[in-house]
């Protein structure tokens, strides 16, 4: 439902921007309000577009909390309640402080890989390049010269850096003529950006990974031909 409205509703009318009829502004406010639960009033006061950071500060404010942006499940604190964005990514303070002890003692203690090495969670990957990035069009192309491409997006639903909805969104529109969607598929989990962590996704996801092996591999014999 809440999918449909955004392509079918919602974008029509923010598509319009300042020309949008106040009756409209004020309709598509309270649909997003209801279902984003944040308040009418601070949608409005984002003309409709309200930035991710926001969201991630705003939607626990009054009982005192942030969510996380890879992770909305995590809760953080702040100094004050005030502000536009979280002081930090609580999800982060839990990985950190989960996987890197975890796998820094793995390798000492039972791989017996001696190094003084740090291992980083996290890479610097800022500022981010994307002036020639065709990842799409390229995937497109490979996907038309091989006919038994398939590709498969698996993400979860609390992420919020890598959101599921632009996932699906740029799958939908990788290829306009609409001939190659029987080999694209999307598989959505109630985790974060690493659905593994939930243990019924890891198993869930697995299962899905499988399925999509056994269905992209070609029978013996088959041609690789339209």
């Amino acid at each position: 439902i809440v999918e449909d409205y955004a392509i079918n509703e919602l974008m029509p009318v923010i598509a319009k921007g300042g020309y949008v009829t106040q009756r409209d502004r004020e309709e598509a406010a309270s649909r997003m309000a209801r279902y984003s639960g944040i308040s009418k009033a601070s949608i409005l006061s984002y003309n409709l577009d309200v930035p991710t950071s926001f969201f991630w500060k705003e939607l626990l404010r009054e009982e005192g909390y942030t969510i996380g942006r890879l992770d909305s499940r995590y809760k953080g604190i702040d100094k004050t309640k005030g502000g536009e964005r979280p002081d930090f990514n609580s999800e982060l303070t839990s990985w950190l402080h989960s996987f890197t002890p975890a796998v820094n003692y793995y390798y000492k203690n039972v791989l017996n890989f001696k190094t003084d090495v740090k291992y980083n969670m996290f890479g610097p990957v800022r500022p981010w390049d994307n002036s020639d990035n065709r990842t799409g069009e390229n995937l497109r192309q490979a996907m038309a010269q091989n006919p038994f491409l398939h590709t498969m997006i698996q993400s979860g639903y609390y992420d919020g850096a890598t959101k599921y909805f632009d996932a699906k969104y740029t799958m939908w529109r990788l290829d306009p003529s609409g001939r190659m969607k029987d080999r694209l598929s999307f598989k959505g989990y109630r985790s974060g950006h690493m659905m593994y962590l939930r243990s019924e996704d890891l198993k869930q996801a697995n299962d899905d990974i499988r399925d999509f092996i056994k269905n992209a591999t070609p029978r013996k014999g088959e041609p690789a031909q339209y």
